[in-house]
């Protein structure tokens, strides 16, 4: 499914002012791709903000030394964007993914732009530019970048190589394609440095951090003789331990580790009182499915979406359906 950007080309010649946001909790390819495309769009003589309905987790702050991505409600309001043209959404077609940006999205009088690699979900009553085979939606912004005929710059390659590498689990997924393989290298010439990348994503580890890792680890379960792995995270954890709620992301991937195991389910309570899920799948089950079964969304592989509590009784009716899913 590829994506036909002369439309696109339309809209940025046709604009000046331009948002660009993702979703909460935002991972390496929500950052990625917007400090990307804001870079690609400023290129092209446009003026742009990033802004999310959160922070930047503390562990990907590497990503945005400038601290150009804002916070809604930090210093920006709903008001200060009324003189913005179009407002583009990267690597979400999600309302419920939006948070505090979610009402934005709905009221605003600018034109909405959607550029996103996951499959169904909401669309955000935007124009859309949307490939479920490129494995990140990084990929889409360098094809954009090249539709806008923008030369790779190395501020917009090691944003975007973050992007393309965190959700292709370093380029060994599924997803990984020859075209994906050949925008890697783009951007690896374009000046992004996969070394450094990876140490700033992996190798800065608090110690807060790695102790929680060990609690999540300790609390993994199993069902269908081994075949579905879960796990949980409660906010008493993240106090005992120092820990950050941004210091859950991945570590149900290592769950995947133990032999037998084809599917995981992680629960990560939240300030809200309801509970984060994370779906991960060898390939047998389709976590995309049973994420919108709850409201969310994602990939194949890798999903998510939100539960009520409390635990005992998320994990009855989550476990539930996916052992029936899994059969």
């Amino acid at each position: 499914m590829s994506i036909d950007w002369s439309r696109f080309r339309e809209i940025v010649a046709a604009h000046q002012k331009f948002i660009v946001t993702s979703h909460i909790r935002a991972d390496c390819d929500a950052l990625g791709s917007m400090l990307g495309l804001a870079a690609v769009l400023e290129a092209v003589g446009k003026e742009t903000i990033t802004l999310n309905g959160d922070g930047v987790p503390p562990n990907l702050a590497f990503i945005d030394p400038e601290q150009r991505i804002k916070t809604l409600g930090e210093g920006v309001t709903a008001a200060d964007l009324a003189a913005y043209e179009v407002l583009i959404i990267c690597d979400t077609s999600a309302f419920a993914q939006l948070g505090p940006l979610a009402d934005v999205v709905r009221e605003t009088a600018a034109k909405k732009v959607l550029i996103d690699h996951h499959v169904g979900e909401d669309e955000l009553g935007a124009e859309i530019f949307k490939s479920t085979k490129a494995a990140a939606t990084g990929h889409l912004i360098v094809e954009a970048a090249e539709a806008l005929d923008v030369e790779l710059t190395e501020s917009m390659a090691t944003p975007l190589y973050a992007a393309l590498a965190t959700d292709t689990g370093w380029f060994r997924f599924n997803s990984v394609t020859p075209a994906t393989m050949e925008v890697g290298a783009k951007l690896v010439a374009a000046g992004a440095r996969p070394q450094e990348i990876y140490t700033a994503l992996y190798e800065q580890d608090s110690l807060a951090r790695l102790k929680l890792r060990g609690v999540i680890i300790a609390r993994t379960e199993t069902l269908l003789d081994g075949r579905l792995a879960y796990t949980s995270v409660l906010l008493d954890d993240l106090k005992k331990t120092g820990a950050v709620p941004t210091d859950t992301e991945d570590v149900i991937n290592l769950t995947l580790g133990v032999r037998g195991v084809e599917s995981a389910v992680i629960f990560v309570e939240r300030r809200e009182g309801d509970f984060k899920l994370s779906f991960r799948s060898r390939g047998g089950l389709d976590c995309s499915a049973v994420a919108q079964h709850f409201g969310g969304g994602g990939h194949k592989a890798a999903a998510g979406a939100y539960i009520p509590g409390p635990l005992a009784a998320a994990q009855k009716t989550v476990l539930d359906y996916v052992c029936d899913a899994m059969g």
